[in-house]
């Protein structure tokens, strides 16, 4: 052979070589990626070729499957698809899934590996062969008066999460404007999708995960507890010695009260919670410190990675306590003012926590996942991230919290119910670059404890009464907004 013949011999070889090397690597290397990949087209009807698994709330089915035509055989259904979308999300042909849709997609389809027996009795049977089931903790009735609390505002916009303490069990989450996931759940309903993602209400948006907010005084239940914590504050009965209107520090401007500065001037901390003073939390905040401070936030689950990749089963956004605050703007966190920013969820975490003892417990939403054979394949156990506080501190936030329900004046005395003791917070929250022209977010947390002193629930209500129009700016308060709300969610828990 002649040397230009060897040479295009040998770059043939190594072409083929190189060929051979590739099918190799994406045969056994990169082959699942391919085969799950979201474009992949076959994977969109393999997820639609049998009938879904169920989502399941209180023991009864809130999805279900029906035949449609083409390659994507069945198509989901939803009952009552607007109250519980930000729990199942959404299953589209065209669009995709969401939520515990997604997060389960492949359980709910049939596809998951543990589910590879129930494929291979089909086989051998003849059965139509069917996606297992998620069950989830959340609780119908709360979930109801969560839903139906938030819409029977007119044209507001709004979150409510509602925990058990005691094991992090997602009891309630609703978001409002929703949207009902049947809409769009067809190949051709590409269009009513558009109008969904493109309303200027923001249907879609997920606001008990997905979007973030000032707390406003809701936040001060977290400043008490670092300032117990940290003995800043040592007698919550005692006179703070905090003037108010409260000089911020290092600045000239003066921050009122809305009580009245003369009903909050040197008041104790119980006191200054019962009436949502802010000069006596401006100044705990001051005296933690920012460093400090931020430490216990996140020791509540701010700034936390465990929402990164969802908590447990849905992914959430990150609240923020920021770092490189000045002292003017650390104090300003103490009332859950300036940076700071919390999801729904988050303050209910924050509520649960404190309900709790200090013990901060995993929040999730789903309690087991079931092949179609109704058997366990996946149990979630209760699981302690960690103690925010000591269980004494925690007892004293209680104390000034439970007191807030019970006075005459106390700022969350509409949450109070007949033969359970209730603790609660309001919270009023300036934002927008121009507060003065803002309506303020609407916030409320509470929780109810039982006779052996444990409580089942803790909640947690925003409300953005930007679009509110048939009440006034000075309406405008967690007490009036939130707190009936989160009274109805707890009566429907406790009556459980």
């Amino acid at each position: 052979m002649n040397r230009p013949l060897r040479h295009i011999a040998v770059f043939c070889g190594l072409l083929v070589l190189s060929l051979l090397v590739r099918t190799t690597w994406i045969q056994f290397v990169e082959a699942d990626a391919l085969a799950n990949h979201e474009d992949n087209r076959r994977v969109k009807i393999a997820a639609f070729a049998n009938p879904r698994g169920n989502i399941i709330v209180g023991g009864s089915p809130i999805t279900g499957s029906e035949e449609s035509s083409g390659d994507f055989k069945y198509k989901r259904t939803f009952k009552d698809g607007a109250m519980y979308a930000p729990v199942t999300g959404y299953a589209s042909q065209l669009i995709g899934t969401s939520l515990l849709e997604h997060t389960y997609d492949k359980v709910l389809s049939g596809r998951d590996d543990r589910l590879a027996l129930d494929r291979a009795k089909s086989v051998l049977t003849g059965e139509k062969p069917r996606g297992g089931d998620v069950i989830t903790t959340i609780d119908p009735k709360a979930q109801e008066a969560a839903y139906k609390g938030l819409t029977a505002l007119k044209d507001a916009k709004g979150a409510v999460v509602a925990i058990d303490p005691r094991s992090g069990g997602i009891l309630a989450m609703a978001s409002t404007p929703s949207y009902d996931p049947s809409v769009f759940a067809g190949l051709f309903d590409g269009a009513k999708f558009k109008a969904l993602d493109t309303d200027a209400n923001k249907p879609l948006s997920n606001r008990a995960l997905r979007e973030t907010y000032p707390p406003g005084s809701t936040f001060k239940i977290l400043t008490a507890a670092a300032a117990l914590e940290t003995g800043a504050v040592t007698d919550i009965d005692a006179s703070s010695g905090a003037v108010s209107p409260y000089p911020l520090p290092l600045s000239t401007t003066k921050i009122s009260s809305d009580p009245g500065d003369a009903a909050c001037d040197k008041v104790s901390m119980k006191r200054a919670m019962e009436i949502s003073c802010n000069n006596v939390f401006l100044d705990a905040a001051d005296k933690v410190g920012r460093d400090k401070m931020r430490e216990i936030a996140e020791k509540f689950g701010l700034n936390s990675t465990f929402y990164d990749k969802g908590f447990g089963d849905l992914s959430a956004a990150k609240s923020l306590y920021p770092d490189k605050l000045d002292r003017p703007q650390t104090a300003m966190t103490g009332m859950g003012q300036g940076s700071l920013t919390s999801t729904p969820l988050q303050m209910a975490v924050v509520t649960a926590a404190l309900a709790n003892d200090g013990k901060v417990m995993q929040p999730h939403v789903v309690d087991e996942v079931r092949g179609p054979d109704l058997s366990t394949i996946e149990k979630n156990e209760p699981k302690q991230l960690g103690r925010a506080v000591s269980g004494a501190t925690a007892k004293k936030v209680q104390d000034m919290m439970e007191a807030t329900a019970t006075v005459d004046d106390g700022s969350a005395r509409k949450a109070r119910i007949d033969g359970f003791t209730v603790g609660g917070k309001t919270g009023t929250a300036q934002h927008g670059a121009d507060v003065r022209e803002e309506r303020p977010y609407a916030w409320f947390v509470s929780y109810a404890k039982q006779s052996d002193g444990t409580s089942p629930v803790a909640v947690a209500v925003f409300v953005d009464p930007k679009d509110m129009t048939d009440i006034s700016r000075t309406q405008i308060s967690g007490g009036k907004l939130g707190a009936p709300i989160a009274k109805a969610v707890m009566e429907a828990v406790l009556k459980k």
